[in-house]
Parts: structure tokens; sequence; C-alpha cells
């Protein structure tokens, strides 16, 4: 459906974008590389050379100096045909924006542009086997040797597109034990460095971009790949976050429209008892549902972009939306399941994949439950 309320520039934007992913990446693609547990190297390619990756990033540091308004709505996009294929673009370009907002101008000068130009990807590391919801429990730990150097040691888990090639991993790590908040910090270590095990895991969803288990034993790298200083990772992994959920929740606001799409194809479609099963009331009034709950999402992505873009705080407004968004696309892609039937369990239907990546939505990046935490915290009178 039109965005309509947009400005002719964004909802230019927004019409480039899904012709793209039309045209140059195509489900099919989108499909294989999920059937295939294939990287999209290719699309990936495809998208670094349009200057997409940097469209966060200032023009003086070489980017396209965008908000992250034009950047959610190049999300919406790209999630189309699938969260996983979204999400090898959305892990590396937030995480991104670390480096520009914390990094020195020796990290800059080393990475920046090479990632603009699709040489260097990024992944970001927070969970652990013991630190899920609760990442201030991180147990990684990384100390100094007598160089001065960063030894590591440690298990990190479910790290999105940490095993693709060329990828420097933003992981969170602590560096002081007496502190659970304060003693935590980000380093910067290629997933290439000596003493880093990584294995792609075989999940229900996130074939393609892939989802790791890291093993570090002393891991060493140099002093200067701390990023920002020491004793910071807990604001900077929490203003990361705020920016993460609000590209994931446009991206699934992109997949639940797709989901409701094939499902309101098909039913007009497809003929039972003499007339398209669109014409049963209990199918029409499941559509507009599903439509009426991917426009609210929509809503709730736009508004929490649009503060965002002003550069305030926006934990409950991000939140609402990736909770919303991820809900909804799981509703949709269920209820898309139950609209085409048997064919829906075919991967050529794209359904099913639909619906096993929806379930990871509302897990990663925050449990709903999470979510609901943060959006009650907002809601408490008085303190």
């Amino acid at each position: 459906m039109s965005a309509n309320f947009l400005t002719e520039e964004q909802e230019a934007w927004l019409e480039n974008v899904n012709r793209f992913m039309d045209r140059e990446v195509t489900v099919e693609y989108v499909r294989d590389c999920d059937q295939n547990r294939k990287y999209p190297y290719e699309a990936y390619k495809k998208i670094a050379d349009m200057g997409w990756l940097g469209i966060l990033i200032p023009e003086e540091e070489g980017g396209s100096g965008g908000d992250i308004f034009d950047y959610s709505l190049m999300a919406e996009a790209l999630g189309k045909f699938g969260f996983d294929f979204a999400c090898s673009v959305l892990v590396p370009t937030f995480t991104a924006m670390n480096i520009i907002k914390y990094g020195s101008p020796e990290q800059k000068e080393k990475y920046v542009k090479p990632f603009i130009n699709g040489d260097v990807r990024f992944s970001v590391s927070i969970s652990e086997p013991d630190a899920g919801s609760d990442a201030a429990n991180t147990k990684t730990r990384a100390r100094r040797n007598v160089d001065g150097d960063w030894v590591i040691d440690g298990a990190k888990l479910w790290c999105s597109g940490a095993a693709a090639d060329d990828t420097v991993i933003a992981m969170l790590v602590r560096t002081d034990e007496s502190d659970k908040h304060n003693g935590l910090s980000v380093l910067l270590i290629p997933n290439d460095t000596p003493g880093l095990v990584i294995n792609k895991l075989p999940t229900l969803s996130r074939h393609a971009t892939g989802t790791t288990e890291i093993f570090l034993d002393n891991v060493t790298v140099p002093a200067e790949n701390l990023l920002g200083e020491e004793g910071q990772g807990w604001k900077i992994i929490t203003e990361h976050l705020e920016l993460e959920r609000c590209a994931v929740a446009a991206a699934y606001t992109g997949n639940a429209q797709e989901a409701v799409n094939n499902a309101n194809r098909y039913a007009q479609q497809r003929e039972q008892f003499g007339r398209p099963i669109y014409d049963f009331q209990v199918i029409k009034h499941t559509l507009a549902e599903n439509q009426t709950r991917v426009d609210a999402a929509r809503l709730l992505c736009y508004r929490a972009a649009q503060i965002k873009a002003t550069g305030a705080p926006a934990p409950a407004e991000t939140s609402m939306a990736k909770l919303y968004g991820s809900e909804t696309l799981k509703q949709s892609a269920l209820d898309g399941m139950q609209i085409l039937g048997g064919f829906a369990n075919l991967p050529e239907a794209d359904m099913e994949r639909y619906l096993r990546e929806s379930i990871q939505c509302t897990i990663g990046g925050g449990t709903s439950q999470i979510q609901r935490t943060i959006i009650a915290r907002s809601m408490r009178l008085g303190s």
C-alpha cells in the first residue's frame, strides 16, 4: 500500500529500493540463499555499488548523509522478501554507526571507506550462553597483557553475520569484574583473528546471513581495537540497540506487507465452491485485519524513526515498533499459511520462510517480553 503521507522524495526513495529488490535481487534469489544457506554476497555487492551502505554515514566521512528515517525506508524495502536478507545489510550498517560515533580517527580511516565500498563488513556480538536479555551479565573477559594489547577469553552466542567474509565483530566484553555495567567495553575483532572459532548454527531461520556461536581462547587484538573508552560498552550497546530496533522493525513491516500481498493475490485467484476464496467473508476479514496491523506497525516504525532522526532518545518508541512489527509479521505469515493452505508449505510459496523468520524476529534483538518490559518502564508514574 502507498505510504502517501510521505514526502515526494521519501516516496521516490522507498519506490527506488522496492524496484531494486524486484529487479536486481528478486524473490527467487532470496529464496535460493535460504534453501542453500548461502550468504548473499552478490546482492550485497550490488547494494554497495549503489552507495547505500553509507546511507547513515555523514558526507564528510564519505557517506550519503541520510537520516534514520531514510534508513528505515530502505530497511522496509530490503525486508520485503524476508528479514534474513535485510539482516545481511542492516547488521553491518547499524553496527558501522558505532564506529562513526565512537571510533578514533585511525579506526575511521581504517574501516569507513572499505565498509562503504563493500570490502569490509561488520557484525555485533552481545549475547552469551548466560547473557541474552541480561546483556550486562556478560562474562567474556578481556584483559591487557604486558604490551597493553587485549587478550580475550570466553564464548558468545547468536551473533548474526559473524562468519561472512571480511567481517569485523564489535564485541561486548567485560574489562572490569567489579562493576556490572561500567565494567563493559567494546572491542573490534576481525573474524580471522587467531584463536577465534566461529561456528554457523543450523537454526530454524537466518539461513543466509547465518547465526553463530563464537569461542575465544587467548585471542589477542591490539590496544587500538578498543572502541570508545574502556568502560563505555554499556552506553555504546544501549544506543546501538535503539538504532537496531528502528531498522529491524521497518524490515519486519516490509516483509509483513509482502506476506499480506501474497495471501491477497492467492485468495483472489484460488477458486473453491465455484468462486474465489476472497469472496468468503472469513478470508476478507482476515486480510483486512492483517492489512490494518501492517499499517499500524508501519506508523509505529515511522514515528520511532522520526524521533531518532532528531537525535532524541526513543527507548519506548523503538521498543513499540520492534514489538508490534515482529508480532505483526508472525501473525501475517501464520494467517498467510492458512489462506494458502497446502501450497503454503512449499518453498516456492515463500510463506513458510516468512513464518520461520518471523519466529526469530520475536526473539532476536530483544524478545517481545523484553520490549514490553521497556515500554512498561516508560509508563511508570512518578519516581
